[in-house]
């Protein structure tokens, strides 16, 4: 092989290293390739895969599919009750449509960063300190909705906006601070003196059950007393009902002895003691009888 033909055959392959990337790429999952043929964008992206491109002819512009975040720096926003306050938050995207993301803007970052602060200033500027410090939820729905509406006409969407930090100014901050110190001493105050009440009505349930068992202990030994003072008189009964005349009139004159020791001049005497003498008479009369008889 001559000389001449080792320079042409260097030549080519030379041209040939140069051209290939320009003529094929390998796109990966994750990538599209939007095209534009001689200035004109084609009506689809290109990829994954191999795409073969035109030399010269075809300008390949790569976009990236995966979700990404754009971190915006502390802002100075006022609140609709004048207070000023910083807030920095962080927006995670996504491009949908790789072709309008291309064509639509020239720099998503840096476009979506001046939107992103002054729409924050118009929503912070609508709602009171408070509800900026208790409500951070509803303000990250807010500002993703706002976002969204805007970057929606680049083909990319707001997935998500989440607030990191949020610095009241330093007055601010004491307020709080001493709210909520007394919120804690109020809670405090309020637990010792529900604690209090608890064991109050605990000592009061306690005494009133111990009064309730106490009747009932008093209410169960007077009807025991008196189940058993009605059996003493019951037995007193059926012992009477057993003794005859003789034994009252023995019984009566013991107590005829009894009175006649006493030192008392008057004795009153019950209607029934001349029927209880009665019998003595009949006896006295029957031993004088008989010993009338016995002489």
């Amino acid at each position: 092989m001559s000389v001449g033909a080792i320079v042409i055959i260097a030549v080519v392959v030379f041209f040939a290293l140069i051209l290939f990337p320009m003529v094929i790429r390998i796109v990966p999952e994750y990538k599209r390739l939007v095209i534009f043929r001689l200035g004109r964008a084609l009506p689809h992206e290109k990829g994954p895969g191999v795409v073969l491109l035109i030399p010269i002819v075809d300008r390949p512009v790569s976009v990236d599919l995966r979700e990404k975040f754009l971190e915006i720096p502390a802002q100075t926003c006022i609140t609709k009750d004048n207070a000023p306050i910083s807030i920095d938050f962080l927006i995670y995207w996504k491009v949908m449509d790789p072709r309008d993301s291309v064509i639509q803007v020239a720099n998503f970052a840096g476009a979506s960063q001046g939107i992103a602060t002054t729409t924050l200033r118009a929503v912070v500027g609508d709602i009171i300190l408070d509800d900026v410090l208790a409500k951070r939820d509803e303000l990250n729905q807010v500002l993703r909705s706002k976002l969204d509406e805007v970057t929606g006409r680049w083909g990319v969407k707001v997935t998500s906006v989440e607030i990191r930090e949020i610095t009241p100014p330093k007055d601010v901050q004491e307020a709080m601070t001493k709210q909520m110190s007394a919120e804690r001493t109020r809670r405090a105050v309020v637990t010792e003196a529900d604690g209090k009440r608890e064991a109050a009505i605990k000592v009061a349930e306690g005494e009133k059950q111990s009064e309730i068992l106490r009747a009932e202990g008093q209410r169960q030994a007077a009807i025991l007393r008196a189940e058993g003072f009605s059996l003493a008189l019951g037995k007193i009964y059926d012992v009477a009902k057993t003794i005859d005349s003789k034994t009252m009139s023995l019984q009566y004159l013991d107590a005829l002895k009894a009175l006649g020791k006493g030192a008392a001049t008057k004795f009153i005497f019950p209607l029934e003691f001349s029927q209880l003498v009665t019998p003595l008479k009949r006896m006295a009369k029957a031993a004088f009888a008989d010993d009338n008889e016995k002489p």
